[in-house]
């Protein structure tokens, strides 16, 4: 039984309780009943309604921004809780069960101090899963770059993302570590430029060698035309001249970056052997004393 002061007063009974009573149930008892049947309607009636048009609506908003699917589910399961906490809360309160809720509020607010506490890394994952759900910066199956790792992303939770680099090696990144550094993503747009430095010797001709870099980008069939391939004199090494071509490529992903740009520049380094272009070898310069080892005495000259 319901403790006094908890459920409808005696002597305010509603109709059902007034119905139990005539009934020949006691007045605490018929009180204590009415106030558990209003309880389970009250509930029924929120749950039932938060189903039927809150959850759609929510469904609605995270597919006009685009949410994948598999993505949906966690944010859909956290909307049933809020559902389900909301209808328990107003079912005590229109069951007249105000100091029983308010109890509960109490210990539940200390119980959530003391999980935030003990639980400050989860939730702070928790909480960069939901801003990567709602920003977007990267989707699965895109190629990202972060801190000096690389991979496609194959999944993301709430809690941690996973992502499979180019080795086949599996890394399962806490969320955080995603929305508090840098996160470059390649594949977000529908064209990305690539950039390489050809260096060629001093003695070559610059224009013949810009012309070369030009040309063979505008043979390659997955380079595009518009914008147009440039070459921008950027570096004159101890050995070399760095002449840095720019050239752009569609729907970008990782094998066709690789791809195309390892045929660019053997086509390139072809062109140049083809028109005696050189490409020099790196200058070395070695630092330092040599040190002898053993214990052998040089002579002396003879007095």
């Amino acid at each position: 039984m319901i403790p006094a002061g908890t459920a409808l007063q005696a002597g305010s009974l509603g109709p059902i309780g007034a119905a139990l009573e005539g009934a020949g149930l006691p007045e605490t008892v018929a009180t204590s009943a009415e106030g558990l049947i209003l309880f389970v309607v009250a509930f029924l009636a929120i749950w039932v309604i938060g189903r039927a048009v809150v959850l759609p609506l929510v469904s609605r908003a995270l597919d006009s921004r685009e949410v994948d699917r598999h993505a949906q589910l966690p944010l859909l399961k956290i909307t049933q809780f809020g559902i389900a906490f909301l209808a328990i809360a107003i079912a005590f309160g229109f069951a007249g069960f105000g100091n029983f809720l308010v109890s509960m509020a109490g210990i539940a607010a200390a119980g959530a101090l003391a999980i935030g506490l003990a639980m400050q890394n989860v939730i702070s994952n928790f909480v960069s899963g939901v801003f990567i759900y709602v920003d977007k910066p990267f989707k699965i199956g895109d190629w990202i770059e972060w801190d000096g790792h690389s991979g496609v992303v194959e999944d993301i939770s709430l809690r941690v993302t996973r992502v499979r680099t180019f080795d086949n090696e599996l890394l399962t990144v806490p969320n955080s570590e995603l929305t508090e550094s840098v996160v470059k993503n390649p594949t977000d747009g529908d064209r990305l430029r690539l950039k390489f430095v050809f260096g060629i010797g001093y003695d070559d001709d610059i224009q013949q060698a810009t012309d070369v870099i030009v040309e063979e980008a505008e043979r390659h069939p997955d380079i595009l035309d518009d914008p147009a391939p440039s070459v921008r004199l950027t570096e004159l090494g101890d050995s070399d001249v760095g002449l840095q071509s720019r050239f752009w490529i569609d729907d970008p992903g990782r094998a066709d970056f690789v791809r195309i740009r390892g045929e660019y520049v053997t086509a390139v380094k072809q062109r140049f052997d083809e028109e005696g272009i050189d490409i020099p070898y790196p200058v070395r310069t070695l630092e330092g004393g040599l040190a002898l080892g053993g214990s052998a005495s040089v002579p002396q000259p003879a007095e």
